[in-house]
């Protein structure tokens, strides 16, 4: 298969009951792929949407790291397999709402540009708060390919905007109250 390497996925919803969604997502996930491995999960936090139509609601946004050996194309093709088994239509206008929305953020040291397919590490990732702010609780010291700043430092260099945390990082377990 390859060399196990550390891949960043990034969560979100804000349609219906977003938990939910992200809770059957990752299950959904990892029925797929059994041999992915969860290393760590970041609290929930409630978010307003970015660059969305005047209709979306605010989005639950969160990051995980998991364990691949993989391709990452081949990663990314089963979360989009899983975004459109959770209601995600496949065409839609760029940032509508979404039922379910799973982005890969990095995989290891990859970097891919120009693939059609997907690009590591995310070509935004390093100026969305929604994104850095769950990646810094679990890996505040990662350096990203590309950078040559941590990302706590990336998070402290954008500007101030409101995310509240609305679960810690059991929320991917039943039967978690909110914080």
């Amino acid at each position: 298969m390859g060399a196990a390497r550390r891949v960043g996925l990034a969560l979100g919803s804000n349609v219906g009951d977003r938990l939910a969604h992200l809770r059957q997502g990752m299950a959904e996930l990892l029925l797929r792929l059994p041999q992915l491995k969860i290393l760590a999960v970041a609290p929930i936090y409630e978010t307003d949407p970015v660059d969305c139509t005047p209709d979306s609601g605010a989005f639950y946004n969160t990051v995980m790291e998991v364990e691949w050996e993989g391709d990452p194309r081949e990663l990314r093709r089963h979360t989009e397999a899983v975004e459109w088994a959770q209601g995600r239509p496949k065409q839609r206008p760029r940032n509508a709402p979404r039922v379910l929305d799973l982005d890969l953020l990095y995989a290891g040291d990859w970097v891919l540009r120009g693939d059609a397919e997907l690009e590591l590490p995310h070509p935004r990732l390093a100026e969305r708060r929604f994104v850095l702010e769950p990646l810094a609780a679990i890996r505040p010291d990662l350096v990203l390919p590309g950078q040559t700043r941590t990302v706590a430092q990336l998070l402290q260099g954008l500007p101030p905007e409101t995310l509240r945390q609305v679960w810690d990082e059991t929320w991917l377990a039943d039967g978690q109250d909110a914080v």
